[in-house]
């Protein structure tokens, strides 16, 4: 049977999602947790891999195994006991035999998290940035990557992707108080992706840059053209969205 994890992680003492030799990882930590549990050995294949310090609220990730009702009803329970309390799993659904968790996603919604003041209890969980920002053109900026779909711009060098295509519906900013919220949806992301359009975004927002400049980097699709990489502490993955016909009623 073929069983899809719902997890919730913070990143920050992890090396990134992805299994990796002297580096403590999210794959491996669950994984060796699901194996012991099960007492048998247990493979995960993601969405998607997060960075090192990147967290997520909700990555799901496959994997096949033989599991009795009993101990099926009691799994969550069982990991979550057994793992510490920096990864929480949320649910276990079945799923038909050959549903991918990684290549069924339809869309992917990440948030980054931005706080205008030194706060201890958001340490790490936020980027701190202390300027003055000016909001109503980031909020203009942003809405140019509605109207493209290569951001080599945005990506990360030296990676071993095909293409930089990338289908975005939703872009949106949030303020409240002394923080800020980004939001981004779509079908699949570049290695960087997010942090390096927020980046970029801010030095819009320090007027470093305009509005059309912004749109203009898109269209060169030159990494170096591009602002920095906002760090990974504020970036969260929000959610994974599948068709429903890939579980089971």
């Amino acid at each position: 049977m073929r069983y899809f994890l719902v997890i919730s992680y913070c990143g920050t003492k992890y090396h990134g999602w992805q299994r990796q030799p002297n580096s403590l990882s999210i794959q491996e930590t669950l994984e060796e947790a699901i194996s012991i549990v099960l007492k048998q050995k247990i493979f995960l294949v993601a969405a998607g891999r997060t960075d090192a310090g990147v967290h997520a609220l909700n990555m799901y990730a496959h994997f096949d195994a033989n599991i009795n009702g009993e101990i099926e009803s009691k799994l969550v329970s069982l990991l979550n006991s057994f793992l510490d309390h920096t990864i929480t799993i949320k649910k276990i659904i079945k799923v038909v035999d050959n549903a991918h968790a990684r290549f069924d996603a339809i869309s992917r919604t990440y948030k980054y998290k931005i706080s205008f003041c030194k706060d201890p209890f958001k340490h790490e969980r936020y980027f701190e940035l202390r300027n003055e920002i000016n909001f109503k053109k980031i909020k203009t900026a942003s809405q140019s990557l509605l109207f493209h779909n290569d951001f080599k711009s945005f990506s990360k060098t030296r990676t071993d992707v095909k293409n930089y295509l990338c289908n975005i519906s939703k872009v949106d900013w949030k303020l409240k108080n002394d923080q800020a919220v980004f939001t981004i949806t779509a079908n699949r992301f570049l290695r960087n992706m997010v942090r390096a359009i927020v980046g970029t975004l801010i030095e819009v927002g320090k007027n470093k840059i305009s509005v059309d400049d912004f749109n203009n980097i898109i269209i060169q699709r030159d990494r170096a053209k591009a602002g920095f990489s906002v760090p990974a502490c504020g970036l969260y993955l929000l959610n994974v969205e599948y068709s429903k016909h890939i579980f089971y009623k």
